[in-house]
């Protein structure tokens, strides 16, 4: 079997400045998605990276592609915050307290229409960034349920259904001009997940395969 060269291993290995630009793209997008929805034009969001068109459609063949990547963006900066969250050694629900407050910043809310739009394709990637981001979720609220923090009624999906209709409303509505209020009703929100409970929930807690099947 042949060994590759250095300049053969060179080339198929992405130049430094071909990835910064691919992330410059990503980063403009999600901003963009957020602020305008997923129909914002190519050069809108070419201009706002910086970058020329043509270095957007050579990274991204169609709006699925680019509205894919930035689903995976999302989903793994989310799943690093609930792994940092995981590693803070301090109250288990302060440490989930850090980490809702974190997936707002990632402003969930305005995405969500993405979100399901990318997952009706079962691509791969989409698939494996969501068990990752659904098993840590579920890890958080288990360390803070087992010592005693957490009301013991709500799932995962009730926890992410909230965080998305509180951070924000959806793309295109003035969502940027209401960020002063997220972390403010959040933390209302965080609050009637305490242990002991004040009172009882109606209907049956949510899990993310109820969001899924939604």
């Amino acid at each position: 079997m042949q060994t590759a060269t250095p300049v053969q291993r060179r080339a198929s290995r992405p130049r430094a400045d071909a990835l910064r630009n691919r992330e410059r793209i990503v980063t403009a997008a999600r901003e963009m998605f957020v602020e305008f929805g997923p129909d914002v034009p190519f050069d809108e969001i070419a201009r706002r990276a910086g970058v020329g068109n043509a270095t957007v459609y050579r990274n991204f063949h169609d709006r699925e592609a680019l509205v894919r990547e930035v689903v995976c963006s999302v989903m793994d900066r989310t799943s690093e915050g609930a792994e940092r969250a995981l590693a803070e050694t301090g109250n288990a629900f302060e440490a989930l307290s850090h980490f809702v407050h974190a997936v707002a910043d990632e402003r969930f809310g305005a995405l969500c229409p993405m979100f399901a739009t990318a997952f009706h394709e079962h691509h791969p990637e989409l698939e494996a960034a969501r068990e990752r981001l659904e098993q840590l979720i579920e890890e958080i609220m288990d360390r803070a349920r087992a010592a005693g923090q957490l009301r013991p009624d709500v799932e995962r999906g009730d926890l992410m259904i909230a965080v998305a209709q509180l951070s924000r409303p959806p793309a295109g509505t003035g969502c940027l001009s209401l960020d002063r209020f997220v972390h403010r009703h959040l933390q209302l929100f965080l609050d009637g997940l305490r242990a002991p409970a004040r009172s009882e929930l109606p209907g049956t807690a949510a899990t993310m395969e109820d969001l899924r099947q939604a």
